[in-house]
């Protein structure tokens, strides 16, 4: 099999869901919360902060995903991506789906009052961005070549 077939069926080699690692994250700060409380916010205006933080990146994250289904590339990073995915959200941001997930997780942050879910997102944006972005990237790159190259200049990883 040449080098052309293999990236084709190639992915990104992600091996660890990115969806699993912001919920995990919100879990494991719950129960940190539980034995070691540490409140963002003492008043009632948390609730309006934290809505405020996750429904319009929910919206992102609807939009993102419909648009990766409009190319009829996929989503899971664990599978091969068919197409360079630059329209809708992807306009203004590489990881629109990581951009939401990040927000939502400040939202919850002040939802349930812990600074420990507003704590770990440090380590998941860690993790989300050497572990699973820059595999995602190089893997772009070697599939993609200057198309992805020329993308990349054009979008910013974030905002």
């Amino acid at each position: 099999m040449d080098s052309e077939a293999n990236i084709e069926n190639a992915h990104a080699g992600v091996t660890f869901p990115p969806p699993f690692i912001f919920p995990g994250a919100v879990l494991v700060a719950v129960g940190i919360q539980f034995f070691y409380p540490v409140p963002l916010i003492q008043n009632y205006f948390r609730y309006v902060v934290g809505a405020i933080l996750i429904v319009p990146p929910l919206g992102l994250l609807v939009w993102a995903d419909r648009t990766f289904g409009a190319a009829g590339t996929a989503v899971p990073p664990w599978k091969p991506s068919t197409t360079i995915v630059s329209s809708g959200p992807y306009r203004f941001t590489r990881n629109p789906m990581y951009l939401s997930a990040s927000f939502i997780q400040v939202g919850i942050a002040f939802l349930v009052n812990s600074a420990w879910v507003l704590i770990l997102l440090a380590p998941v944006l860690i993790i989300v961005r050497y572990a699973v972005i820059a595999r995602e990237e190089r893997y772009l790159e070697a599939k993609f070549g200057d198309g992805y190259r020329q993308y990349r200049k054009q979008v910013r990883r974030w905002l």
